[in-house]
């Protein structure tokens, strides 16, 4: 954890926090692009500039925190294109400190999170929107995340993403992971099908008991869901957990893995009589994914300051 801006923890309890916006779908609106499935990790390697311009972008329309470009990053998906397991340390540890580099220029009181996108991102099938990781064992969900996580931490970043999580399987094994690492703060948010459940069919409650079992995790929510589920889903997490709330929606597409592409109606801005009914059932921390981008989490801030 970093010295200089604090504890994710105690921001939340001092005041609301406005998380950032979606990191690729704003790289691809600037142009690049991210067709394969590196996603946005592939510009870690090939356009770092790019990457940390997105984090200013954020850090300039008012967001508090930056969530770094490593959720699509793997030791196995770097495998697959040729990049050792050296270069792909440096490249998870470049994502946390491009991050970092964005906070010192534009907001030095921000804070970074290190992004630990789930299980599915190595198969890149499009099962981080499903959970359907077939008969994948917790030990095998561990062997994968457990020199992540290691390599983002030795970057120094204030907290661990643990976000679109969509089993229940994978919420369990990340938060016997987290046993591990007793100093390292974490978020953990789950991707979920509708106003209850799980992507995997999960109730939601289910996932919020086990992840706020976890000594560590200091904040459980939602991402990357569409925005009309996010109340439901709140108002069933705040009933069986103490923990201050998270919620960052997508736009309301679908993400449609044989194509590779976003699909369907969705919004831009997120209405201040929606992120008010966010607020009220217990979300302290705000922001976008997926589709949303810097001008709505300027107008987020507007909101909640």
């Amino acid at each position: 954890m970093s010295a200089t801006t604090g504890s994710f923890a105690a921001r939340l309890a001092r005041e609301p926090v406005v998380l950032d916006g979606g990191l690729a779908t704003e790289l691809e609106r600037r142009g690049h692009d991210l067709g394969d499935a590196l996603w946005s990790a592939r510009l870690l390697r090939d356009r770092p500039a790019a990457i940390e311009a997105v984090h200013r972008a954020y850090f300039e329309a008012g967001a508090d925190v930056a969530i770094s470009a490593s959720y699509q990053a793997s030791y196995e998906g770097f495998a697959a294109v040729g990049v050792g397991r050296e270069e792909t340390t440096r490249l998870l540890r470049l994502s946390v400190e491009l991050a970092q580099r964005a906070r010192d220029a534009v907001r030095p009181d921000g804070l970074v999170a290190a992004s630990v996108g789930p299980y599915g991102v190595v198969l890149a099938d499009g099962s981080e929107y499903t959970g359907d990781y077939g008969a994948t064992s917790a030990d095998r969900l561990a062997a994968v995340q457990r020199p992540r996580i290691a390599a983002l931490l030795a970057a120094e970043p204030d907290v661990l993403a643990l976000e679109t999580i969509p089993s229940v399987r994978e919420v369990a094994a990340v938060a016997e992971l987290l046993g591990e690492l007793p100093q390292a703060e974490a978020w953990m948010t789950f991707c979920c099908r509708d106003g209850e459940r799980l992507s995997d069919g999960t109730p939601v409650e289910e996932a919020v008991r086990i992840a706020a079992g976890a000594r560590n995790v200091v904040a459980v929510g939602v991402n990357c869901t569409a925005p009309e589920h996010v109340g439901a889903l709140l108002e069933r997490a705040s009933a069986c957990t103490d923990l201050p709330l998270l919620a960052y929606p997508n736009s309301g597409r679908t993400w449609d893995a044989e194509h590779g592409e976003w699909r369907g109606a969705g919004v831009d801005r997120f209405p201040a009589a929606v992120v008010s009914g966010w607020q009220a059932r217990g979300a302290r921390g705000i922001g976008g994914c997926c589709g949303i981008g810097p001008a709505a989490i300027a107008d987020l801030a507007t909101m909640l300051r």
